[in-house]
């Protein structure tokens, strides 16, 4: 399988003389975003490879050199293609950098796939964070959550309170179009990378998770990035693999359609589906969503 990991080709650097500046609105913000950093004296990123916190995790590194320490959970429910890039990131940028394992599989609450799934997840990688701050003497940890977070089902924001979890891009109204310009402006390979999930948000609440599901869903999605597809999910819907790709890649779906039928039921799936209102992250959660009015 592809890792999707960017090419680190030298990139001219967002100060040089050729480079634009940033809208003053987003200059105020990094700016502030960096006093933050600084004050803090040290802390540690929790890191998974998506924007968010890939640019926290370079700025952190900036700003507190040794005493910023990147840290990425290699459990079942990250795929090998972020896990991948989380390494390549943090040796291309030569910050400090700590695989860990939590083993949330192991918890059958989180297993059974609740509503409030990822508080389970976050809550055993926030423990296991605080652990290393206690015994190393970090002074914070820190997330990606922006304010565009706020909007959507998320019960590992719970979590995060419980374990005083900072979020530097919520504090300083970070949202996720500045979160993308600012990364862009400093040259990050992954500033425009799509957005991403852990492989559990592609199973439906209820319906339990096991390592041989993750291993599928990852499998599968991989069929569809190796053919092309940038923003993708593949839902897991025991025998179904529902496809959520944006409207415009529809008709290179039907395309292609046969080797993408033949390559997932080679993966385990009876039917393969395409769903026609396209991709939107979270979908699964319109399930719990409640009607307005």
């Amino acid at each position: 399988m592809s890792t999707g990991t960017p090419d680190f080709h030298p990139r001219p650097a967002a100060n040089s003389p050729g480079a634009a500046p940033l809208p003053e609105a987003l200059e105020g913000k990094y700016q502030a975003v960096r006093r933050m950093l600084r004050g803090l004296g040290s802390a540690i990123t929790a890191f998974s490879g998506g924007v968010d916190s890939s640019l926290l995790a370079f700025l952190a590194h900036q700003e507190l050199g040794t005493r910023a320490l990147a840290v990425t959970s290699a459990s079942e429910s990250l795929s090998r293609d972020d896990y991948d890039l989380t390494r390549s990131l943090a040796a291309h940028w030569g910050m400090a950098y700590r695989s860990i394992r939590t083993r949330e599989l192991d918890n059958p609450a989180y297993r059974a796939n609740p509503a409030n799934r990822c508080y389970f997840c976050k809550s055993m990688l926030y423990g296991e964070l605080a652990r290393i701050a206690r015994e190393e003497g970090y002074a914070a940890i820190l997330n990606g959550t922006n304010v565009d977070d706020l909007g959507d089902h998320r019960p590992g924001l719970q979590a995060a309170l419980e374990f005083a979890v900072r979020s530097p891009w919520l504090e300083c109204r970070f949202s996720k179009a500045d979160i993308r310009a600012l990364a862009a402006h400093l040259g990050l390979a992954n500033a425009h990378k799509p957005q991403a999930a852990c492989l559990s948000s592609r199973v439906p609440y209820g319906m339990s998770i096991s390592p041989a599901v993750l291993a599928q869903i990852e499998g599968a999605e991989g069929v569809l990035k190796r053919l092309g597809f940038g923003q993708l999910r593949v839902r897991h819907h025991g025998e179904i693999a529902r496809i959520e790709v944006p409207c415009g890649d529809f008709p290179r779906v039907l395309e292609l359609r046969e080797t993408i039928e033949s390559e997932l039921t080679r993966l385990g799936y009876r039917y393969v589906a395409l769903d026609l209102k396209g991709f939107r992250s979270g979908s699964l959660n319109e399930a719990i969503r409640k009607p307005e009015g």
